[in-house]
C-alpha cells in the first residue's frame, strides 16, 4: 500500500515538472511581446490584401512569425540571463531562477529562429523569410548587446519591433511600397515613447544591471521628456500620412488624429511630472493606442 502510494505521488511530481517546464519555455518566447509582433504582422498583410486577408496565408505568416519571434525572445533571454538575475521584473524568469539550463534556452532559441524563418520560406515566400531573420538578427546581435553601451539601442531596437509588418506585408506577395514603409514607420516611432516610460520606471533596475538607457544618463528627465514629446509628434504625423497618400478616409484621419491627441496630452502629462504615477500613465496610454490606430487602419482597408 506504501509503495503505491510512493509511486503516485512520484508521477503526479513528474507531471507537474513537466507541466511547469512547458510553462517556463512558453515564458522564453515572451508571449505579450510575440502577441505584438503577430497582431503586428497580420495588420501588414490585411493592409497589403486591402483587406480580409486569406486565410491560409494569415496562417501560415503567424506561425511562421510567432516561431521566429519566440526564438529571439529565448535568445534575448539567454544573452541577458546575468543582467535579468539583477533586477526584481525579471529575476523570475527561467533562466535567473535556473529552472531552465543555458543550454536548453539556446538551443530552444537556436531552433525556434531557424524554424521560423524556414517556415517563412517554404508556406509564404523568400522575402517575407529574409525579414523574419532580419528580425531575429537586429533584436538579438545588435539591441540586445548595444543596451549596455549606448541609449541609442532604443532606436537601434525599435527596428526589429517595426519590421513584423513587413513581414506580413511581404507575406500576401506584394512589392514592398511606401504605403508598407508608412506603416513601419508607425510602429517604429510609437516604440520610442512607449520604451521610455518603461526605462524611466524602472530606471534604478536598469542601472543595477548594467545598461546604458536615457533615464539614467539624465536623472532630472528633461531629455526623456523632450524625446518622448518630439516622438510622439513625429508618431502623429506618421499616422495620419495613410490620408495624404489616399490609403486611408476621413473615419481614420480624425480617429488617428484624436488618438494622437490623447497620447501626446499623456506625454505632456510625463513631462511636466517627471514620475513613476505619469511614466505608468504614458505606458498604459502606449499600449492602448497602438491596437486602437491599427485596428481604425485596418478597418478602413475592409470599407473601403
Amino acid at each position: 500500500m506504501a509503495n503505491s502510494v510512493d509511486i503516485a505521488q512520484i508521477q503526479k511530481t513528474l507531471t507537474a515538472s513537466r507541466v511547469a517546464s512547458l510553462g517556463d519555455y512558453f515564458e522564453l518566447t515572451k508571449p505579450r511581446l510575440s502577441l505584438l509582433v503577430l497582431f503586428s504582422a497580420l495588420v501588414g498583410l490585411c493592409l497589403a490584401m486591402g483587406g480580409v486577408p486569406d486565410l491560409a496565408i494569415a496562417l501560415h505568416l503567424l506561425v511562421g512569425t510567432a516561431l521566429a519571434a519566440g526564438g529571439a525572445s529565448a535568445l534575448n533571454m539567454f544573452l541577458e540571463r546575468d543582467s535579468d538575475a539583477k533586477m526584481k521584473r525579471t529575476e523570475n524568469r527561467p533562466l535567473p531562477t535556473g529552472r531552465l539550463s543555458e543550454v536548453e534556452v539556446r538551443n530552444f532559441g537556436i531552433a525556434f529562429s531557424l524554424a521560423g524563418v524556414l517556415y517563412l520560406a517554404l508556406s509564404c515566400n523568400p522575402t517575407a523569410a529574409f525579414l523574419g531573420a532580419l528580425t531575429v538578427v537586429t533584436y538579438v546581435a545588435c539591441y540586445t548587446p548595444l543596451k549596455k553601451i549606448s541609449s541609442v539601442s532604443t532606436v537601434v531596437g525599435a527596428i526589429p519591433g517595426a519590421l513584423p509588418t513587413l513581414i506580413g506585408w511581404s507575406a500576401s506577395g506584394r512589392a514592398i511600397n511606401s504605403e508598407a514603409w508608412i506603416l513601419f514607420s508607425i510602429l517604429f516611432l510609437w516604440q520610442l515613447p512607449h520604451f521610455l516610460a518603461i526605462a524611466w520606471r524602472y530606471r534604478e533596475e536598469y542601472a543595477q544591471a548594467g545598461y546604458a538607457m536615457l533615464p539614467i544618463e539624465d536623472p532630472r528627465g528633461m531629455s526623456t521628456a523632450r524625446q518622448v514629446i518630439l516622438q510622439t509628434m513625429g508618431l502623429i504625423a506618421a499616422s495620419l500620412t495613410p490620408v495624404l497618400f489616399g490609403n486611408a478616409g476621413a473615419i481614420y484621419f480624425y480617429s488617428a488624429f484624436g488618438l494622437g491627441v490623447l497620447f501626446l496630452t499623456f506625454g505632456v502629462l510625463f513631462a511636466i511630472e517627471r514620475n513613476n504615477h505619469r511614466a505608468r500613465s504614458l505606458f498604459i496610454a502606449s499600449i492602448i493606442y497602438l491596437p486602437l490606430l491599427l485596428a481604425f487602419l485596418t478597418a478602413d482597408a475592409v470599407v473601403s
